[in-house]
């Protein structure tokens, strides 16, 4: 466990904002981990910082969960069960699971942020949704220190949405996250967005795990910013679910408006879409701005505060409420 007083978050959070913190304690096991929620009543828990946005100096103590370890609990001919500690990267654990040809997150590949943060949202990319291939996740209560269990079943998963963001908020602190990956037989989803589009540029016509991964990463560092040279926490807000009325009003207006039939009464818009059309793509506000090649980008060009971000976030939200009468919904958590 390692202490550090007065310290700068900037390099800790992937929009680089740049606030102190009073305390802050490096935690790399879960030993440690109780130890710190033992003697700290009041605290601010922080992973890989990639769904997040600071407004602000945390004046709480700063637990920085930097739990490591990949390990295979069981198996069989056709599946492969992984428990992966919540502090590592998640990327990286994609890649170690193409190299091992374990299928399932392959769809997931280049999203930034740690494991144990990614049941809390409930990541998803490009057809896939991590949720499909989680197993377990295990977790500390804070209150009592016990280890708890969830099951896939009980972490109410739903689209960017768990139980962890609404009423376990703040009661459980993931420590690591089983997944059930395929050894064979892989489910293969490549129809969605420009996947299909990369293969065929690629003259593959029956793709592995290994090639949809490669055909996202490059469709990937085309249309977004690699956080460590511009600031950004990847999509800042949520394609929004729309009603069939107040769809069918839109589409009125906008005949060419994207869109995925969700069921028979719902439909989903894609936000940068909507970002677009409201003039925002590529504009820029100081050192706060929307990002040129991806409008549902929101990034910190150098020096931005949090508060410069966020005044842009709800500049966004009124002109597309103004113009489509749709409310966006921020993925990001505001702190």
């Amino acid at each position: 466990m390692r202490i550090t007083k007065n310290i700068s978050l900037k390099n800790f959070n992937t929009f680089g904002i740049d606030v102190k913190a009073d305390n802050f304690i490096e935690l790399t096991s879960v030993n440690e981990l109780l130890a710190a929620i033992k003697g700290e009543k009041d605290f601010f828990l922080l992973g890989g910082g990639s769904n997040m946005l600071l407004t602000k100096d945390v004046q709480k103590t700063v637990l920085h969960l930097n739990i490591k370890g990949i390990k295979i609990s069981k198996e069989n001919k056709y599946s492969v069960y992984i428990e992966v500690n919540a502090g590592e990267n998640w990327h990286k654990f994609v890649l170690w699971s193409l190299k091992n040809d374990f299928g399932g997150i392959e769809n997931l590949s280049l999203i930034p942020g740690n494991v144990g943060t990614c049941p809390i949202q409930n990541i998803g990319a490009y057809g896939v949704e991590v949720k499909d291939t989680i197993h377990q996740v295990n977790t500390i209560e804070i209150k009592t220190g016990k280890k708890v269990v969830f099951k896939n079943s009980e972490c109410q998963f739903g689209y960017r949405n768990s139980i962890f963001k609404n009423s376990m908020k703040g009661k459980y602190i993931i420590t690591s996250v089983v997944f059930k990956l395929t050894k064979i037989r892989h489910k293969l989803q490549y129809n969605y967005g420009a996947i299909q589009t990369e293969l065929e540029n690629n003259k593959i016509n029956k793709p592995t795990i290994q090639n949809i991964s490669k055909a996202i990463i490059k469709i990937r560092n085309e249309k977004l910013p690699d956080p460590k040279k511009i600031g950004n926490s990847g999509s800042f807000f949520k394609n929004p679910i729309v009603n069939k009325s107040l769809f069918l009003k839109a589409q009125a207006k906008n005949p060419n408006m994207p869109f995925y039939l969700v069921d028979n009464e719902q439909y989903k818009i894609p936000a940068g879409w909507l970002i677009e059309q409201s003039g925002f793509k590529g504009k820029r506000y100081g050192d706060a701005g929307v990002h040129e090649n991806q409008a549902l980008v929101l990034v910190n060009y150098n020096n931005a505060t949090g508060n410069d971000i966020l005044n842009l976030a709800k500049k966004i939200q009124e002109k597309v409420n103004e113009l489509f009468s749709i409310e966006l919904e921020m993925e990001v958590n505001i702190f």
